[in-house]
């Protein structure tokens, strides 16, 4: 891409963000101008990434760069319960529905929860002023060498705001459900999410994204997780944009001491999706896992992008992230475990494995270790391959057919990582939306 060529990529960007200035000028908080700005800025500097850009290099964004995306205006009381209702699971405790990035309260279900956590809007916490949002926003997430972050910080406006107080417990799940509706055509919609766990707290939080018909629409959406000393998190993201969607979502998770956080990262829709795991463990004895599965078709191409830096001795960070790809679909996944020098006594483990059901399906896998202390444990692996022929053999000579025995082996592969997931009715529906994908599936389900 050229500099003219960046320059009128970011150039239209820059118009719809003194648009959004202007009719958002009223409804924020004074701290929160210069942050926006400086955003902007940066992006304008930066521009899209291309496929020169070693990150992006199996990942081409044009077709997100050369579209026009409009600001949403879609109102989310148009929407009912029941155009919600299949994104929705049970046992979920609190349900914050957002609408093309806004945050929707007649769609959502957000019961009485216990003294010292608090669960809305970003939007309204902005209007109150709420302190914590100001100590944490922006300060992990940087905006400096990720446009995309960039671009989310400029238009950052509303999004969910999770606050669990020192020592608080939250028994059932938090669901914060994205949809996404065109109503004035294609659009743009920049969610940003923070969570925050104070020590010794503990929660699980369920992010998804979802659209009603088969919109085309593009969602750059950052979540920021903080994780206090001995905080528990148990975090999941489930991904099934409509398939005419782009999506760029990054996660940035902080851990201090003794904190443990699990995110289980499930993408099954979307035409281009890069999902952006980063990871620091700043304080002693953190743990964090990340599973992922996805599972594409057709033309969709979804790349995987993991980066876990160990900042502090005795801590561990395990990674194991499956692929399932049919027609002519692209996967990419990149690890890098980063190991800094006063880490010693890291345990560190990081697997890919992907499972290609056409000839036409490709896989870019790329594990990468950056090591500066010396006495650690750190390992990675990757594998790509096709259904096994001996297991499928075995299957047909016990009378299944052939359809039904490559979707029992795709299953299995599949339960790895969904049998990772502890909240049991996500993991039920799940299981459900895998078995719809498969031919016979129904013979599965009947026989689980």
């Amino acid at each position: 891409m050229t500099t003219m060529q960046k320059r009128a990529d970011t150039d239209a960007y820059r118009e719809r963000f003194e648009e959004f200035e202007r009719q958002r000028a009223a409804a924020r908080p004074a701290w929160l101008v210069p942050l926006r700005k400086a955003a902007a800025a940066r992006f304008a500097e930066l521009g899209f990434p291309t496929t020169r850009d070693e990150d992006w290099r199996f990942t081409n964004v044009s077709p997100i760069a050369d579209s026009d995306f409009s600001l949403p205006r879609f109102k989310g009381s148009e929407l009912t319960a029941k155009q919600i209702e299949p994104y929705t699971f049970e046992g979920a405790g609190t349900t914050l529905v957002f609408v093309n990035g806004r945050f929707t309260p007649e769609l959502s279900a957000c019961p009485e929860l216990p003294t010292g956590v608090q669960v809305g809007g970003l939007a309204a916490a902005f209007r109150t002023d709420v302190p914590v949002v100001k100590a944490h926003l922006g300060h992990y997430a940087s905006y400096e060498k990720n446009a995309f972050t960039a671009l989310n910080t400029a238009f950052v406006e509303d999004g969910a705001f999770v606050h669990v107080g020192s020592g608080r417990v939250v028994e059932q799940a938090i669901h914060l459900l994205f949809v996404s509706v065109n109503n004035d055509g294609p659009h743009q919609a920049h969610p940003r999410n923070l969570i925050v766990a104070e020590p010794n707290s503990q929660a699980t939080i369920v992010e998804s994204h979802g659209s009603i018909g088969d919109a085309r629409y593009f969602t750059n959406s950052v979540t920021e997780v903080i994780a206090g000393d001995n905080a528990v998190l148990d975090c999941y993201k489930l991904g099934r944009d409509s398939d005419a969607a782009f999506h760029v979502d990054t996660t940035q998770i902080q851990l201090a001491r003794s904190s443990t956080v699990t995110m289980n990262t499930i993408t099954l829709g979307g035409a281009l999706v890069r999902n952006n795991a980063n990871v620091v463990l700043a304080g002693e004895g953190g743990d964090c896992t990340l599973n992922g599965l996805y599972m594409i078709g057709g033309h969709q191409h979804v790349d995987n992008h993991l980066r876990v830096e160990h900042a502090a001795p005795h801590c561990n960070s395990w990674e194991y992230y499956k692929g399932i790809l049919n027609g002519a679909s692209r996967g990419v996944f990149t690890g890098r475990i980063f190991v800094e020098k006063g880490a010693q006594k890291t345990d560190a483990k990081q697997t890919n494995m992907s499972l290609l059901l056409s000839d036409q399906a490709q896989v870019e896998s790329k594990p990468q270790l950056e090591i500066f202390a010396d006495d650690v444990k750190c390992t990675h692996g990757a594998t790509i391959g096709q259904i096994d022929r001996d297991a499928l053999f075995y299957l047909r000579s016990r009378g299944m057919s052939d359809k039904l025995a490559r979707s029992l082996l795709v299953q299995a592969f599949a339960r790895e990582i969904t049998d990772q997931i502890a909240l049991e009715p996500m993991r039920a529906r799940l299981e459900e939306m895998l078995l719809v994908r498969l031919p016979q599936g129904e013979l599965l389900r009947d026989n689980s």
